[in-house]
């Protein structure tokens, strides 16, 4: 078949934008001198589905033909090495080549590697590459956000969100992502409720984040405002936005309003089959767990391993050892999925809690990989259950290797020497906090009231109504029966 060159670089085009490469190959092979659209349409092509080392090896053979790639090209390279830990210094190398070139970045070429350096964890080289761009669009201040966001730094992507001369709602959602993935979810509700004022209408990304926000810090009656604007702007049915509502009532104890968002959905994907699955596991609904798992399996939804991690957090706190087993046994040998650490910590914890200690610990060991803190954690835990200090003190020395030094292992410990009675182990623990400037973090709870929350943390007097709060709690211990309901005092008074 004979193409001339314009029809040749169309039919390229068309096939490697539809991800049929061998045929797009094939045209491109058959046309006697390729031109740079010809290289272009096949690069863009190849690297667009995940093909990253043929499209460096096609980059550097239109390189060696003496064709000189344009921004559009170079652009698809870096794409392409930001894809790929693998390729990920060649992605340098090119840049490196681009600058000694005194090759000025466009805009396409900048944003490119911005991205690149972000998804390496260099945000100082993607800094670097966003103050060397002679010009810049919506596309490269968000691409900042984004990078900061990733690297934990919050106030540096607020700085440039601030300093952005025009703002899309990508770049609104982005500045909301950072708060919401970094936990700030207070910051980014009121980030969100300001994108409103300003007349921003949110996207189906918006809402999703917004509603995780939610979620996350079970402001109920926000998120169902929230829930009601995503309903009138018509998002109300986009998979991300209806997972969310399935998590928002699960956090917030309304599993019925959960199961009735669940049963609503005409298809259900595999990421609400793992929401509704992790709802009844946090609110404590095992056999129901249980039974969503298998009618999952028989709608023809195959299970994960986020699938199986709630069937075993089930277990673990019903303490169905025989099915938590089953179940750990048929991740493994019906769905071919390799426990990880997460799969393996609530095991030692279901065993734990049966007070099979010597199985927990024959488990830790049997493991295909080197036991994570959450994993010695469990098995601290577990010692306390058990009263078994010696091999506490062994998962504790385990845990001083991982440099696991928080609060929580050493409340553990010292637990564990408590209820077995070792008052020098308790004393000697207390110590070693101390020595290390170890406190234990003071535990704190929240409650929403009229869309306003209000946090409570122990030994808290600061709260605007602590004396009402304080006089109605002496008024409700007052009215308390003592013939039904008697409280044992040395249970509330933790032993740390």
């Amino acid at each position: 078949m004979s193409l001339d060159m314009y029809t040749g670089s169309g039919f390229i085009d068309m096939y490697a934008k539809w991800g049929f490469i061998k045929s797009a190959r094939w045209i491109f092979n058959s046309l006697k001198n390729p031109n740079v659209v010809s290289w272009t349409s096949l690069i863009a092509g190849v690297a667009q589905f995940g093909n990253a080392d043929e499209a460096l090896m096609l980059f550097n053979c239109m390189r060696g033909a003496n064709f000189k790639p344009d921004d559009y090209v170079v652009a698809t390279v870096f794409g392409a090495c930001s894809s790929d830990e693998e390729f990920y210094y060649l992605g340098k190398q090119l840049h490196g080549f681009l600058v000694k070139s005194g090759t000025e970045s466009s805009i396409p070429v900048g944003n490119a590697l911005i991205t690149m350096y972000s998804k390496g964890g260099n945000v100082w080289e993607a800094n670097s590459a966003f103050d060397s761009m002679p010009q810049r669009d919506i596309i490269s201040w968000t691409s900042m956000i984004t990078a900061y966001s990733q690297s934990g730094d919050v106030r540096r992507a607020r700085e440039y969100f601030d300093k952005m001369p025009h703002r899309n709602i990508v770049s609104w959602t982005s500045m909301l992502g950072a708060y919401v993935q970094q936990g700030f979810w207070e910051e980014g509700l009121n980030f969100y409720v300001t994108m409103l004022r300003q007349g921003i209408k949110p996207d189906c990304v918006t809402f999703a984040t917004s509603l995780s926000a939610c979620a996350d810090s079970v402001l109920l009656q926000l998120g169902k405002q929230i829930i009601g604007q995503a309903e009138k702007s018509g998002h109300s049915s986009d998979i991300a936005i209806a997972n969310c509502y399935i998590t928002l009532y699960s956090r917030s104890g309304l599993i019925h309003d959960a199961e009735i968002v669940f049963d609503s959905l005409h298809t259900k994907n595999l990421v609400y089959w793992n929401s509704m699955l992790s709802g009844y596991a946090q609110n404590g609904y095992p056999r129901r767990v249980i039974d969503l798992d298998e009618g999952m399996i028989s709608a023809g939804c195959t299970p994960d391993g986020v699938s199986y991690l709630s069937v075993l957090m089930g277990c673990s706190h019903a303490g169905l050892v025989l099915q938590g087993r089953h179940y750990f046994d048929s991740m493994i040998k019906n769905h071919c999925i390799s426990p990880a650490p997460e799969h393996y910590t609530c095991m030692v914890d279901l065993l734990g809690r049966a007070g099979l200690i010597e199985q927990a610990k024959d488990l830790v060991d049997t493991m295909p990989f080197e036991p994570n803190a959450a994993v010695w954690s469990a098995l601290l835990s577990a010692c306390r259950n058990c009263l078994n200090t010696e091999l506490a003190e062994f998962a504790m020395r385990k845990l001083h290797k991982l440099d696991a030094d928080d609060s929580g292992v050493y409340v553990l410990l010292s637990n564990a020497y408590m209820d077995s009675g070792k008052l020098e182990g308790v004393m000697n623990t207390r110590k070693m906090m101390r020595e290390r400037g170890i406190a234990k973090i003071i535990g704190c709870s929240w409650i929403e009231v009229h869309s306003k929350t209000h946090v409570f943390s122990a030994e808290d007097t600061n709260h605007p109504q602590i004396e009402e709060i304080l006089d109605m709690l002496e008024r409700v211990i007052s009215k308390m029966d003592d013939d039904s309901c008697c409280l044992d005092m040395e249970s509330l008074v933790e032993p740390v």
